[in-house]
């Protein structure tokens, strides 16, 4: 029965900051959704990386070669000289041509659309069993492209609920996502998922948080054990 109070506890912090936040930001909007394979791609180039810097080398990966088939078959250092402004591009363009090859070896085609028939714990599996794609690549997938209910977490969103007291201080990055979709509601995990983004990015930053002018000081954990009264 604790367990159950605590549970119901944070996830009415959990709904108090998705309203704080949709007061403060307002309604967010994701960038134009791409299809799953483009969105998947995206999202492996977006990793240690801002967004700005995945959009060109994901623009210059497509300029470059005219499908994934001849991104999956061209010499690997054309495709690192493609997305080097990604970064970590020797890194990347072998994840992403042995990710295309793995999916043209077990589908026979490149097209995840296959996935829309699938429930979201089957989905986030299927994607999960290729090197270099974690919990929040494939939930980035899931959530944007596919309208499929999955709570991905970033650095930022790490921090930040750690700080609220939403998650406990110790949960690791990948125990943080099964945790906050219990957690926030499954209408409002676009919603939550940017602004929290917003907010770390912007406010609750990693060494010199702004918590004077925070729009969930009266909510935040952190705040309070500063002794901010």
């Amino acid at each position: 029965m604790e367990d159950q109070t605590v549970d119901l506890e944070k996830k009415r912090l959990a709904k108090r900051i998705t309203q704080k936040l949709l007061r403060a930001y307002g309604e967010p909007r994701w960038r134009q959704p791409l299809p799953p394979l483009d969105e998947l791609i995206s999202t492996i180039l977006s990793q240690n990386t801002n967004d700005n810097n995945r959009d060109r080398a994901f623009d210059a990966l497509r300029q470059r070669f005219p499908t994934w088939e001849a991104v999956r078959d061209a010499p690997l250092p054309e495709v690192i000289e493609a997305i080097r402004p990604a970064g970590l591009a020797q890194q990347k363009a072998p994840r992403i041509q042995a990710v295309l090859r793995a999916i043209t070896e077990q589908r026979g085609r490149l097209d995840l659309d296959f996935l829309q028939e699938f429930d979201a714990a089957e989905a986030l599996r299927w994607l999960r069993q290729f090197k270099g794609v974690g919990p929040k690549t494939a939930a980035i997938v899931l959530l944007f492209s596919l309208n499929k209910p999955a709570f991905p977490v970033d650095t930022h969103i790490h921090r930040v609920t750690r700080r609220l007291g939403l998650i406990p201080r110790a949960a690791s990055a990948e125990q943080a996502h099964f945790l906050l979709a219990e957690l926030f509601e499954p209408s409002d995990y676009a919603s939550a998922h940017l602004n929290l983004i917003r907010l770390g990015r912007e406010i609750c930053q990693a060494r010199t948080p702004k918590c004077p002018i925070c729009p969930l000081q009266e909510e935040c954990a952190y705040y309070w054990r500063q002794d901010h009264r």
